[in-house]
Parts: C-alpha cells; sequence; structure tokens
C-alpha cells in the first residue's frame, strides 16, 4: 500500500503531515533550514530552497533574461508580467529537472523562486528599488499578482513556487539594514506598505513570504507578532522564510536576544518556518534548553514539507514534462524579452529629434561608458544569457552608415587605465563626435553602483546613491560633448531616478533592459516600435529636498505626496504618436471612455486611471486605481473599460482603518497623471468624471 505522504489523491496538509510524523525531531529540524537535509531512509533527497527568479532564473547559468523588475513595471502589463512569471517557472523546472537528473541539489537549482520583490520603491536613494515594481501599492500589487499567478499556475500542482518580500517595511538605507529600526504610523503601513502583500496572499495565494533585515516599530521582521498576525487574517497558507542571515541580527545587531540560541527560538516560536542562514542549526539547542517545544518544529516542518508536496516533488510520477531543457532560452522565450525591453523605455525628452531617419545620417557617434556594457544590461539577481546585444551592437546591426564608437569614460573612475592620466577617454569621444551627424550617449549606472549591501563596489559599500546625479566623470563627459554643438540623445541605463543636469534633445530612460536591451533600444531609435513605458517611480530634481532617508512616513514621499521637486512625474512617458481619452463615465464599478489615436503610426500606450478623494483621510493628490496598455492604428477609435475596485474609494485614518469615509470623488483618465507638470510635458489632457458615494 502507497505511504500517504506519497499520495497524492490527499491533501497536501494531510501528506505532509503524515510524513513529518514519521522523522524524528532532530530529522524535522533539519528541514528547517535552507540547505535541507536528505532523509535517506524514506527516499527524500536533500532540497535548497534558495533560487532567484527576479527577471529570469538567476544565477543557474544559462536562462532567459528579461529586462530589471523596475523596467518591467514600467510596461504596465499585466499580461506580459503573467507571461514572464510562466516563462521563468518553465526554465526553472526545466533547469531543476537536469540537475536532479545528475544528482545536483545545490543553491539556485530548486523550484523555490524567492521573488517577487514588492517593497515599496519610496526613497530613490534605495540600492535595491531597481528589484522592485516602483512607489506606488497599487501599480505593484496589480504586477505583483499577474507575475506569480503565472509563475505558479493555475493547476493543482505548483510549476514553481514563488516568494513575496521582503516583509513588510524595507525600502534602505542598506547600510543600516540589520540594525535598523524602521518607524512606521498605521496609516502609512495600511495605505502604502501592506497592500501588495495582502493582494498577493489573498489573490495571487503566494506560496512563500520573506521577512526582512530590519525591525519594523521595535520587533524584528523575521518574527513580528504583529506582522505575522497580518498573514494569519489575510489567510497565508505558505511557507515564511527569513531573509539570509537575518535571524542572527536578533542577537547580533537588534539586541532582542542575547545569544544564538534565543534568536532561533523567537524566530521559529513566532512563525519563521525556514532558516536562510545557519541559526537554525540551534534550533535542536532551543528545544534542550526549554526555549521552545516539540510541536514548534513539527509545525514548521509540515508547512515547509506542504511546499515541496505542492511542487509534486514526492509524486510517484514526474510533473510538467512539457519543461524539457531546450525551453531554455528558447527564440520564444527571447522574443517576450525583447517585447518586454521595447515596452519598458520611457522617452522623457524629445525635441523631435527620435526617431531618427537613417536615410539622413551619414556616421552616428556611440559614446558611453555604458554603450558596450554587459553590466548595463542585467541589473542584479540575474541569470547568463546565451547571448547579448549591448547599445552599440544593437545600433552596429541596425544602421548601415558608420559608427564610431568611444567608451568616452570610466563608469565613475577619472580614468579607464590606471597607467594613464586622468580624463584618458575624453579625447576620443570629443573626435568621435565631431565625425558624426549625431551623438547617442550611453550614460548611467549599474549593479555595481546600485544594488544590495555587500554586492556592490560603489564608495559607500551599501547599494544606496548619495545624491540623484551621474558620476563625475560622466557628467564631464556630457558636458563636453553638448559643447560640440552635435545633437545629443541621451540614452540612461538605470534602475532609479537620475537628473542628467544639462539638457539634451532627446532622453530615454532604458533602466536594466535584459539581454535584448540594444537590440529594444535600435529599434526605438530608428521607429520600429513607439516608445510607450512609463515611470514607475518619480523622478526628483534633487536629493536634498526628500525627507531623510530613514524617515518612513510617506510625507512628500512619491507621486501621492509630494508637492514640489518633481522632474519627471511617475505615469510619464513619451510615444511617437498621440493617444488621447475623452467621453469618460463610470457605471458599475467600471470606467468607460473613448480613446483615440491622433498620431500617424501604430501607438502603444499606457491609459491610467487617477482617483481624488475630498476625505479627510485621503492621500494629498490622487492614486492610481487602474490602467491598461492600448494600441491603436493611426486614426484608430476604441471603446475602453477599466475596472475600478471599490477599494479605490476607501481611505485610511490615522488608527490604520480602511473604510469609504469621502462623499465626493473625481475619477481621471488620460496617458498621464492628472497634474500640471504631467499635462505640460506630455501635452495631452486628462478626461474626468465626478462620483457621489
Amino acid at each position: 500500500m502507497m505511504e500517504r505522504y506519497l499520495d497524492p489523491s490527499l491533501t497536501p496538509d494531510e501528506r505532509a503531515e503524515d510524513l513529518a510524523d514519521r522523522l524524528t525531531v532532530e530529522e524535522q529540524a533539519s528541514q528547517l533550514r535552507y540547505d535541507a537535509l536528505p532523509i535517506p531512509r524514506l527516499g527524500i533527497p536533500a532540497y535548497n530552497w534558495w533560487n532567484e527568479g527576479l527577471h529570469g532564473v538567476a544565477r543557474a547559468g544559462t536562462a532567459t533574461m528579461f529586462p530589471q523588475a523596475i523596467g518591467m513595471a514600467a510596461t504596465f502589463d499585466t499580461a506580459l508580467l503573467h507571461q514572464i512569471g510562466e516563462i521563468t517557472a518553465t526554465e526553472a523546472r526545466a533547469k531543476h529537472m537536469a540537475a536532479r537528473e545528475h544528482g545536483d541539489f545545490d543553491i539556485y537549482k530548486g523550484l523555490t523562486l524567492w521573488a517577487p520583490n514588492i517593497n515599496l520603491f519610496r526613497d530613490p536613494r534605495w540600492g535595491r528599488g531597481h528589484e522592485t515594481y516602483g512607489e506606488d501599492p497599487f501599480l505593484t500589487a496589480r504586477l505583483g499578482v499577474a507575475f506569480v499567478k503565472g509563475m505558479q499556475g493555475e493547476g493543482k500542482v505548483l510549476k514553481a513556487a514563488a516568494c513575496a518580500k521582503h516583509f513588510a517595511v524595507h525600502s534602505g538605507p542598506e547600510a543600516l539594514r540589520h540594525s535598523f529600526d524602521a518607524q512606521v504610523s498605521p496609516k502609512d503601513l495600511e495605505e502604502s506598505y501592506l497592500p501588495a502583500f495582502h493582494a498577493l496572499v489573498t489573490e495571487a495565494k503566494v506560496e512563500g513570504v520573506m521577512g526582512a533585515y530590519n525591525r519594523v516599530n521595535g520587533e524584528p521582521s523575521c518574527a513580528s507578532p504583529m506582522l505575522m498576525d497580518k498573514l494569519h487574517q489575510w489567510g497565508f497558507a505558505g511557507y515564511f522564510v527569513s531573509d539570509c542571515w537575518a535571524i542572527q541580527d536578533f542577537h547580533k545587531h537588534h539586541g532582542v536576544t542575547k545569544n544564538v540560541t534565543e534568536s532561533a527560538a523567537l524566530a521559529l516560536r513566532t512563525g519563521c518556518d525556514l532558516n536562510c542562514g545557519n541559526t537554525y542549526l540551534y534550533v535542536l539547542a532551543a528545544l534542550e534548553e526549554g526555549l521552545i517545544d516539540a510541536a514548534d518544529i513539527r509545525r514548521a516542518c509540515i508547512r515547509v514539507l506542504r511546499t515541496r508536496i505542492r511542487l509534486g516533488l514526492f509524486d510517484p510520477e514526474p510533473h510538467f514534462a512539457a519543461c524539457t531543457y531546450d525551453t531554455i532560452a528558447s527564440p520564444a522565450h527571447k522574443a517576450v524579452s525583447l517585447s518586454c525591453a521595447e515596452k519598458s523605455m520611457v522617452l522623457l525628452k524629445n525635441d523631435g529629434i527620435l526617431p531618427l531617419d537613417p536615410s539622413k545620417l551619414h556616421a552616428i557617434a556611440v559614446i558611453g561608458p555604458n554603450a558596450d556594457s554587459r553590466a548595463a544590461l542585467e541589473g542584479n539577481y540575474c541569470g547568463t544569457a546565451d547571448r547579448y546585444v549591448t547599445f552599440l551592437e544593437g545600433i552596429q546591426d541596425a544602421f548601415s552608415g558608420r559608427v564610431h564608437y568611444a567608451q568616452g569614460c570610466h563608469l565613475y573612475k577619472d580614468r579607464t587605465s590606471n597607467l594613464a592620466m586622468a580624463d584618458d577617454r575624453y579625447a576620443e569621444a570629443l573626435a568621435a563626435a565631431e565625425a558624426s551627424d549625431v551623438v547617442i550617449l550611453c550614460l548611467g549606472l549599474d549593479a555595481t553602483l546600485e544594488g544590495e549591501e555587500g554586492d556592490t563596489g560603489n564608495e559607500f559599500s551599501s547599494g544606496d546613491k548619495a545624491d540623484l546625479r551621474l558620476p563625475p566623470p560622466q557628467r564631464k563627459l556630457l558636458e563636453k560633448l553638448h559643447a560640440v554643438g552635435k545633437p545629443v540623445i541621451l540614452v540612461l541605463a538605470a534602475g532609479s531616478a537620475v537628473n542628467p543636469e544639462i539638457s539634451c534633445n532627446a532622453v530615454l530612460q532604458v533602466w536594466y533592459p535584459g539581454q535584448c536591451g540594444g537590440q529594444a533600444l535600435a529599434h526605438i531609435l530608428f521607429g520600429k516600435v513607439s516608445p510607450s513605458g512609463k515611470l514607475p517611480v518619480t523622478f526628483y530634481e534633487t536629493a536634498e529636498q526628500l525627507p531623510d532617508f530613514t524617515d518612513y512616513s510617506m510625507q512628500n514621499r512619491t507621486y501621492r505626496y509630494a508637492r514640489n521637486n518633481v522632474l519627471y512625474p511617475f505615469g510619464y512617458g513619451l510615444t511617437y504618436g498621440k493617444i488621447v481619452c475623452t467621453e469618460l463615465s463610470y457605471e458599475n464599478g467600471c470606467a468607460r471612455m473613448i480613446v483615440t489615436n491622433q498620431g500617424i503610426r501604430f501607438t502603444e500606450d499606457v491609459v491610467q486611471l487617477y482617483i481624488k478623494d475630498n476625505s479627510p483621510w485621503a492621500v494629498p493628490n490622487h492614486s492610481l486605481c487602474g490602467f491598461a496598455r492600448i494600441g491603436l492604428e493611426p486614426g484608430e477609435t476604441r471603446r475602453l473599460e477599466i475596472p475600478v475596485p471599490e477599494s479605490a474609494f476607501e481611505s485610511v485614518d490615522e488608527q490604520g482603518v480602511r473604510a469609504v469615509t469621502g462623499t465626493a470623488f473625481t475619477l481621471y483618465a488620460g496617458t498621464c497623471q492628472p497634474d500640471p507638470l504631467s499635462e505640460k510635458l506630455s501635452g495631452t489632457m486628462c478626461v474626468q468624471v465626478c462620483i457621489q458615494k
């Protein structure tokens, strides 16, 4: 007779309980670490929980590399995010089965992908902000739900298990994360920091939740009764994992416990099932000291085993046989990466120079430290592409005339060669510009300058930015090239807001666009496709006018609260066409409007809905409450319907209570925010309708 834990006809809970009860307490404890030990007597292999899939399978060899998460957010395309989640899971399955077939159970080979990162990008200085879906809780929730549903699939067996991180109030500073206490009001917690997590748990049924390093209002995130109670209220039925080596921070940096054994006990008792790190090596010591009991270990063991069962790892027959090795980095998958890169790039400025007409150009200068850089395509938490197309290569492939290339300067050092004098590449850049009709200047950052603490190489050793300016050698290069007098198209590869400070003929924010980034850039520059990305974050004039980085209040942060200091607004992005909205109405939870392409070419754009509430508890400005990507032929008109969730009419009081307290609402529709700066920059007006409640 088949053992109960091997019987697919039983529920995952029944199977997990049966399996856990067959284990000794020592064996149960061995399953609570990320590198879970094998149980040979039951035929259970080792399992490493740590795998990454932020924008494609990461750190596990060859895989399709999509644009970094912030670039995916700029698409405002839930269907695309769902597709990317599906592809990531397919390739993770294929890689897992190949590795397992050859006896490889190492890190990054499992089916538990610790993605997406749905923290709020509240401050542009935060180095890990490019891992997120931006600054808006509604956008983050909608994209995150789509990504998770795509990754996990709709069947009884999960194709892969997604994980929402980092729960829940976590967005820098990186240098302080191991000791920092994020003080947040009940209103900000409910209004800004929790909605995306709530959506992923309740709507997407995300399988995992990862705690953060920092404390929240005095409680360590991986052992916070307040946060764990939120998950319980939402009906979370998956596993909870600590961020990596976060539990040791309890005694080393937070001072909430005295030693490693107390830290292990506190985390386990509070509800942290799985430890990424080595603190749970002391679980049995905590048991011996009476700090926990056997029931605590059993409860956590059942939860982690349940996830492995949901993945089909203990089923007699393998699942997802179609996820064969040749699906990895397939042409179809790379085509999706290219499409995402095209849709992610945001045209911030255009004086009419774009799109370029190749027939009118003899020579193009492609200049800058990011011009031929693979790092500028990757971001962090990335896989290895089987082919990269840098910005230079994409332009060379697309343009039949002469392309002059010059590095121009180092990304952040004052020289490119240690043996050279300072400013060693400026002369070459100037000569290339003088010999060309137009300059495509590729500046910005990469993951050596903005990223996670410990992973970056900047002067702060933390990954955060000190300000919103380009590094000094790049500023100098831009100044020198601007003085040449040739048209300059500025291509900014960065995962966050950057103010170039010097005016250019066109500015294109390309994020970290993935393996096909150069091809996508060329398609936009030469007009094969129209840019259609929208900013998922506010671009500020200067960091000096922002609140202190350690202040987690939302006042004067993000488009919902900022009143000044805005360079480019959230939701802004130009196209090569002109799509306008008219005749807005609202009925039965749905906004209806007429959308027309008044331009002369096919154009995609993002129609955005914003709502303004007269409640005293409403956000100062307005809030995104719906969006839809649409493509129209020249002169085409279409009726568009976008649902408006009932939660859009709610506001949050100082106690964190969410309710409909307003009586009059204004609903706006357009291809930008309904504020004067957005409408001025975009050249379009939002339409509006009043709603009474």
